[in-house]
């Protein structure tokens, strides 16, 4: 003849099973509640832009001077662009690091970029 469980056996079952139904409620929630970021895909292009930004900071001298120039001429290329370009090499290069480290976050406001002109680089250009 086949004994019952003992009580203490279906105590610890039913705990372990409320503990694993807590667990899988909370990774639900938490899934649930990045997707809603992803699903705006405002994250993702911060991390892209802060991403560019690391990496394409070291153009911005030779760029910046030769929008001077264009603009300007070559004795402005020289000197205002040269200002501008080192600059902004240090400007692009700190907004990609702190959008790279801020990404999952909506800071500023919606996800909106902290350099908009351009936002990524060569962006304003033609090829």
């Amino acid at each position: 003849m086949k004994r019952p469980p003992s009580r203490d056996i279906l105590l610890a079952k039913e705990g372990s099973m409320a503990k694993t139904l807590i667990v899988l409620c909370l990774a639900f929630l938490f899934i649930l509640n990045m997707s809603a970021v992803a699903r705006a895909d405002d994250a993702l292009k911060k991390l892209g832009r802060g991403l560019c930004n690391m990496v394409t900071f070291p153009l911005e001298l030779p760029w910046q001077v030769s929008k001077v120039n264009n603009t300007d001429g070559p004795t402005a290329a020289v000197t205002y662009g040269a200002l501008k370009g080192a600059g902004m090499v240090f400007v692009r290069a700190v907004v990609g690091v702190y959008e790279v480290v801020t990404f999952p976050f909506p800071v500023p406001k919606d996800f909106r970029p902290i350099l908009t002109d351009p936002e990524f680089m060569f962006e304003d250009r033609s090829w």
